[in-house]
């Protein structure tokens, strides 16, 4: 398939990859007319790359050296990857990775939904049409924070249906959480997990931000902010456990860095579009449009970063999704959830497409590469040098 933007290299798209050799490990890449390019001698990691004054104009003035083709690369993916050739990873490596919850009105009434359905997915329909005779339309425009909001917040208490879900969706404080440690996301090809105890639970396509230890926004990708729904609505303490498995976080294909090409206003502007194909022949597609997000990416950043929190090395920000699938995919008023071998694939116009097949967590290839690997592995191919030193 074709991951690139449907302007296909107009832009600059840096990423991740596993690069053979004498010590194969990971470098970061740009993917330009004449294949993919180790980028390792301008930038030892994502993290460093990101953190250049300009990282775009230093990308494209770097040479690099040629790996393979993309088509090489990106086809050597899913179960039988080969590891001894060049694949993708995830396009980040030090940096945090975080995530903005309950960002659109759609996803906050499901997430209400789960809670008041004690994770039951039978139950969601009617709680679903009982919510709606309530508040109807009235949580679009609303901005968090505002009279307005508050004056909604005080109208739902009075019926019963507060939640924790809306304080987050629509009063001042966003919900940012941490979504998967360090170098545990998985890239483009891979195969993502769901936990094996799981029976109500969903893709989530979303627009990430790349942002630099300095709160610069540097560009964006797309991710899949994998969810179960049933473990989160049994408690909100569960958000580890629903969120934070293994190969639950993908993200990629590549970062697109901003330049006069690809801007904060193209990210507002983005509309991300999901397909997902199960191998009995169900097929689900929607789309999330970032016009319609409560708050602004700027502004979650700012909620991210700042002078209770720092990121040394830069983190990656999900940014939330207006996508809550609830067409039945099997019994009546049961809504969606995964099948294993299910082919998730989320795209947009400016960031290209990611893909990946969905199996349990505790099937998918074991997370064993983190930061004292790659310390060690950059050790040994000579790349400790300057701000890693």
């Amino acid at each position: 398939m074709d991951i690139l933007p449907e302007d296909g290299l107009a832009g600059v798209l840096i990423g991740r990859a596993w690069v053979p050799g004498d010590v194969p490990g990971p470098a970061p890449v740009v993917v330009r007319e004449g294949g993919v390019f180790d980028l390792s001698a301008l930038a030892p990691t994502v993290s460093d790359l990101l953190d250049m004054p300009d990282v775009a104009l230093a990308v494209r003035r770097h040479p690099g050296r040629r790996i393979a083709c993309l088509e090489e690369i990106s086809g050597n993916a899913g179960e039988h990857r080969d590891v001894s050739r060049p694949h993708l990873l995830a396009p980040c490596d030090l940096q945090v990775i975080k995530a903005a919850g309950v960002t659109f009105a759609a996803s906050m009434v499901e997430r209400v939904i789960e809670e008041k359905a004690n994770g039951d997915a039978s139950k969601a329909e009617s709680i679903r049409n009982e919510i709606a005779s309530l508040v109807g339309a009235n949580l679009r425009g609303i901005v968090p924070g505002s009279p307005k909001a508050l004056e909604l917040k005080h109208l739902l208490m009075a019926r019963g249906m507060w939640s924790q879900y809306l304080e987050v969706g629509i009063g001042p404080d966003a919900e940012i959480f941490t979504k998967a440690p360090v170098l545990a996301a998985v890239g483009h090809g891979a195969r993502i997990g769901i936990h094996p105890g799981s029976e109500w639970n969903n893709p989530e396509p979303e627009v990430v931000l790349a942002v630099t230890s300095d709160g610069r926004i540097v560009g964006a990708t797309l991710g899949n902010d994998v969810n179960l729904r049933d473990f989160e609505g049994r408690s909100a303490l569960l958000l580890s456990k629903a969120k934070d498995n293994n190969a639950s976080c993908a993200i990629g294909p590549f970062i697109r860095l901003f330049d006069d090409t690809f801007s904060l206003d193209d990210v507002r502007n983005e509309t991300v579009r999901l397909r997902v194909e199960g191998l009995d022949g169900f097929v689900l597609e929607g789309e999330s449009s970032m016009r319609e997000i409560s708050r602004d990416p700027a502004d979650l950043v700012r909620q991210t970063l700042n002078d209770n929190h720092q990121y040394p090395d830069g983190f990656l920000l999900f940014l939330g999704t207006l996508f809550a699938p609830v067409v039945d995919r099997a019994a009546p008023g049961a809504g969606f959830t995964h099948h294993l071998g299910d082919r998730v694939v989320i795209e947009s116009a400016r960031l290209g497409a990611l893909a990946n097949e969905v199996t349990h967590s505790n099937i998918a290839e074991p997370w064993r590469f983190g930061v004292r690997a790659l310390m060690d592995n950059l050790a040994r191919r000579g790349l400790l040098s300057g701000s890693l030193a």
